[in-house]
């Protein structure tokens, strides 16, 4: 009795390491910005505790963002872009922003990035 042989053919090998490839090539370019993007989350949420409570003007929070960004190296968002407003005692600090990635060719990646302190 023959026994049936069982494996991956090599075009269907080739066929899963285009998939593995192409998903590790967008990560690399996509996981960065994301990360960033997280990043200046975090920091507008430190800005609002530490500044916001103490000195809430708009030129402060701005400065202090601006100081922090630097050490961060958060480059897609500036003091400028903050959009700061107080709702009771809270500062409330949010920004907006789109980012494009190229990927291959003419084929790039739109992200629409959102943060706020508001709860």
């Amino acid at each position: 009795m023959k026994k049936r042989q069982r494996g991956v053919s090599l075009s269907g090998l080739l066929v899963g390491c285009v998939i593995v490839a192409m998903t590790a090539v967008l990560g690399m370019k996509v996981v960065p910005d994301v990360i960033e993007y997280f990043e200046a989350v975090q920091l507008i949420n430190k800005v609002s505790r530490d500044v916001g409570s103490t000195d809430g003007t708009v030129s402060a929070v701005r400065r202090a963002f601006d100081k922090y960004a630097n050490v961060d190296r958060i480059q897609s968002v500036k003091g400028d872009d903050l959009d700061i407003t107080k709702e009771g005692n809270d500062v409330v600090i949010s920004f907006a922003y789109s980012k494009r990635i190229p990927l291959f060719g003419n084929v790039s990646l739109l992200i629409d990035f959102e943060g706020s302190t508001a709860k």
